[in-house]
C-alpha cells in the first residue's frame, strides 16, 4: 500500500505539544510584536492570547466553545522531530503562553505542574538509545541563538532581551502574556489553570504533515494564497527555497538574511521595496502593479527574474538592491559616498517620500559623478512636480517608465538620457513653475516644504559667493534648527512697523507670502522680533547669510572682487512696503528657475 504523502489532522494544543518540532535555519525570524516601519509595535501577541480569552470566557460549565488558530505544514525530519515549514509565529508564541501559564502558576505558589511540564520539555531516546531531555520548540536559526531554552527552563530572567530581531522580540512577546495573566487572572491559580485547559484542550489547528520538504514548501505556497496576509516576502523567499539545492540552502539562507536585514534597518515596507525593486529592474507593463499582486508578478516573470533556475544569483541580486536602497535611506550613494541630492529629497518631500528611488536603483549602475548628478536631478524635478501639483500617481508614473531606459544606459549615454528626461519633464512645466512658485505662502504650503525652499535660495547665493566650502554646500546647515523663518513684515506688527508699512493689504494671508519670509539664524530672530523694518534693517547685516545681509542694504566687501560681484546681482530694499514683497517675490521667483534649472 502506498503510503499517503499529505496528512491533515485536526489537533489541540495539547496534541500538538505530544510531539517536538524545530524551526529550519533558513526560516525567518520570530516577528510578533515587531516595530514596523512606522515605528508602530506590533500587536499580534495580544490579539492572540485576547482573542483566546474572548473565546474561554464565553465558557460556561457544560460547553466551551473551541477556537480555531489556522493551519501549520510540518515535515518529518531527523530523530522523530517535526520540521516546521508554515505556523513558527504562532506555534512560537503558543510555546511562549505554556512558559508564561507555568512561571505565573509557581510564581502564585502552584508547586505540582507535573500536567503542564511535559507539553515544555520531556525526555526522549535517539536512534542509538542515548536518553536526551528535549525541549519541543527548537529555533535553529541563528537570530534565536537558544534563547527558548531559557524560558523552557522557566530561567526567563537570565533570558537575554536584545541583540537580535528574533530575541527581542520573544522577549516582548514572553512580557506581554505575562503581563496579560497577570491583569485578567489576578494571581489566582484556580483562575490561571481554568484558562490554561481551555488553551490546551479547545484552541485548535489544523497540521499538514507531509513526506518531504518540497511538498511541504509547495503546500506553504498554496495554503497562503499568494501572499495575502503574509509577510511580505516570506513567500517569494519560499519560492526561491522551492527552486533550490538543499545543498545550497546555507549559502541562499545567508543571503537571503542579508538582504532582509538590509531592508529592516532602512525602516521601509518589505513590500514597497519589493515593488520598487521590480521597477527599477525588470520590464513591468503595468506601472499600477500593486503590492498585492508582487507575487504573482514573479510566477508569471520567471524568464526576467531567473529565480527558479538560479535562486542564488537572483538572491544576490537583492541584496544588492536592498543595501543600496538601504545606503539611500542614510543618504548616501551605491559607493557609500554621501549624496546631497538625496539628502535635500528627504528635506523637500520627508522620510515618507521614496518614489525617486526606482530611479536611483535603477541608475546604481552609473559611476559616481554621473549618479550625484541623477540624485540632483531628481531632486530639482520632484521639486518642480509639487510646486505645479502634479499628482504623485503621473510622477510615479513618469519615473517608472524612464527607469527603464535608464537601467540599460551606460555612462556615455547619461548626459543624452538627461536631457531627454529631466529637461523635457521641467520643460513641459516652467510656465506653471514660476506662477505656482510665486504664490507659496506658509498657509497653503508646509512649513518644512517653505524651510527647504528658503534654505536652497538662501545656500545658493552663499555657494556663488563664497563657493562650497565651509560648510555652505551642505543644505542641512541652513535648514538645521539653529534658523527660523523670519516674517520681514511681522505677522503679529507692532504698532510702529505697521506705520512704517503703509496700508497693508486686506488678504488675510499677506504676511505669509513667500515675498515676505525670509531664513534668518534664531539669535537674530530673536533680536528683531516684531519690531519695524528699519530697526530691523540695523540688525540683517549681522548675519552669515548673504541673503539677509543684502535685504535693507548692500554692503561692501571690496573692489570688484567675486563676492561683491554676486552682492550686485542681490536686490536691497530701503523701504518695506507692497511693492517691495512683490518685487522681492519676482526676485525669488527668477531665482528658483535657476536653482530648480526651470527655465523658460
Amino acid at each position: 500500500m502506498l503510503e499517503q504523502s499529505i496528512q491533515s489532522t485536526d489537533m489541540a494544543l495539547a496534541n500538538v505539544f505530544q510531539d517536538f518540532y524545530c524551526v529550519p535555519d533558513y526560516q525567518r525570524e520570530y516577528v510578533w510584536g515587531e516595530d514596523d516601519p512606522k515605528g508602530q509595535r506590533g500587536d499580534e501577541v495580544e490579539q492572540f492570547i485576547g482573542d483566546i480569552w474572548a473565546e474561554y470566557q464565553s465558557s460556561n460549565g457544560h460547553s466551551s466553545p473551541e477556537y480555531f488558530i489556522g493551519t501549520v505544514v510540518v515535515c518529518r525530519g531527523q530523530e522523530a522531530v517535526f520540521d516546521l515549514i508554515d505556523g513558527q509565529q504562532r506555534i512560537t508564541t503558543a510555546f511562549l503562553m505554556l512558559c508564561a501559564i507555568r512561571d505565573e502558576l509557581k510564581e502564585n505558589g502552584e508547586t505540582s505542574l507535573e500536567y503542564l511540564l511535559p507539553q515544555i520539555s520531556a525526555v526522549t531516546a535517539d536512534s542509538q538509545g542515548k536518553i536526551i531531555h528535549r525541549v519541543r520548540l527548537e529555533l535553529q536559526y541563528e537570530d534565536s541563538q537558544g534563547v527558548l531554552d531559557h524560558y523552557a527552563k522557566g530561567a526567563w530572567e537570565a533570558a537575554p532581551r536584545d541583540g537580535t530581531r528574533s530575541i527581542s522580540n520573544i522577549a516582548g512577546a514572553y512580557a506581554t502574556i505575562r503581563e496579560f495573566l497577570k491583569t485578567n487572572c489576578k494571581g489566582d491559580p484556580e483562575l490561571i489553570r481554568r484558562f490554561y485547559g481551555y488553551f490546551i484542550n479547545k484552541v485548535k489547528l489544523i497540521r499538514i504533515e507531509t513526506s518531504s520538504l518540497a511538498k511541504a514548501l509547495k503546500i506553504f505556497e498554496t495554503v497562503n494564497d499568494r501572499g495575502v496576509g503574509l509577510d511580505a516576502m516570506d513567500l517569494l523567499k519560499n519560492l526561491l527555497f522551492m527552486h533550490a539545492d538543499s545543498e545550497d540552502f546555507a549559502k541562499l539562507k545567508s543571503v537571503w538574511k542579508q538582504a532582509t536585514d538590509a531592508i529592516f534597518h532602512s525602516r521601509e515596507k518589505p513590500l514597497r521595496f519589493l515593488r520598487y525593486f521590480i521597477f527599477a529592474d525588470f520590464n513591468v507593463s503595468e506601472s499600477k502593479l500593486q503590492e498585492d499582486a508582487i507575487y504573482n508578478w514573479f510566477l508569471k516573470n520567471e524568464p526576467q527574474t531567473g529565480h527558479s533556475t538560479n535562486p542564488i544569483k537572483f538572491a544576490e541580486r537583492l541584496l544588492g538592491a536592498a543595501k543600496t536602497y538601504a545606503g539611500f535611506v542614510e543618504g548616501h550613494g551605491p559607493s557609500g559616498q554621501h549624496e546631497e541630492g538625496i539628502t535635500n529629497t528627504r528635506c523637500l518631500g520627508g522620510s515618507a517620500v521614496r518614489q525617486h528611488y526606482i530611479m536611483l536603483l535603477a541608475g546604481r549602475h552609473l559611476n559616481s559623478t554621473n549618479f550625484s548628478s541623477l540624485a540632483i536631478e531628481l531632486e530639482n524635478l520632484m521639486f518642480a512636480y509639487l510646486v505645479t501639483n502634479t499628482l504623485t500617481k503621473e510622477y510615479e508614473s513618469s519615473i517608472i517608465e524612464w527607469s527603464k531606459k535608464l537601467r540599460s544606459l551606460n555612462d556615455d549615454q547619461f548626459e543624452g538620457f538627461r536631457n531627454d528626461f529631466f529637461v523635457g519633464a521641467k520643460k513641459g512645466i516652467a510656465e506653471k513653475f514660476g506662477q505656482e512658485f510665486g504664490k507659496l505662502t506658509l498657509w497653503n504650503t508646509r512649513a518644512f516644504r517653505i524651510r527647504y525652499a528658503l534654505a536652497k535660495l538662501t545656500q545658493v547665493i552663499d555657494v556663488r559667493a563664497y563657493g562650497d566650502t565651509g560648510g555652505h554646500g551642505i543644505l542641512a546647515n541652513y535648514v538645521n534648527g539653529k534658523n527660523d523663518i523670519e516674517h520681514i513684515l511681522p505677522a503679529n506688527p507692532s504698532e510702529a512697523a505697521l506705520a512704517e508699512f503703509g496700508e497693508v493689504p486686506v488678504e488675510s494671508d499677506f504676511c505669509q507670502r513667500l515675498g515676505n519670509l525670509m531664513l534668518v539664524e534664531k539669535t537674530i530672530n530673536q533680536i528683531i522680533g516684531n519690531k519695524p523694518y528699519s530697526e530691523k534693517a540695523e540688525v540683517y547685516p549681522q548675519s552669515q547669510y548673504l541673503l539677509v545681509k543684502c535685504q535693507a542694504s548692500t554692503p561692501v566687501f571690496g573692489v570688484a572682487d567675486h563676492i561683491s560681484k554676486v552682492v550686485t546681482t542681490v536686490p536691497s530694499f530701503g523701504k518695506w512696503d507692497k511693492n517691495a514683497i512683490d518685487d522681492r517675490r519676482d526676485y525669488m521667483v527668477e531665482l528658483a528657475r535657476e536653482v530648480w534649472e526651470v527655465p523658460l
